[in-house]
C-alpha cells in the first residue's frame, strides 16, 4: 500500500508536466484540432484518484498516530 501511494503522489506533481508537454505537442503540431482535451480527461481522472488516495492515506495514518497517542496517556 506505501508504494502505491509514493506513486500516487508522484503522479501528483508529473501529471500536470505530461500534460503540458502534451499541450505544447498538439499546439505546435496541430493547433487546429484540440485533440489534447482526450488525453486531459484520461490524465484528470487519473490525477483525481491519486489524489484521493494520497488524502485517505494521511487519514489513516492521522488516525493511526491519534491512536498511538491516545493509547500512550
Amino acid at each position: 500500500m506505501i508504494f502505491r501511494t509514493i506513486r500516487a503522489i508522484r503522479f501528483l506533481f508529473l501529471g500536470p508536466v505530461i500534460l503540458g508537454f502534451l499541450v505544447l505537442i498538439n499546439w505546435i503540431t496541430t493547433p487546429g484540432q484540440w485533440w489534447v482535451q482526450w488525453a486531459a480527461l484520461g490524465i484528470g481522472i487519473a490525477w483525481v484518484v491519486s489524489l484521493f488516495r494520497v488524502i485517505t492515506a494521511v487519514l489513516v495514518a492521522g488516525g493511526i498516530a491519534a491512536l498511538v497517542a491516545a493509547l500512550r496517556k
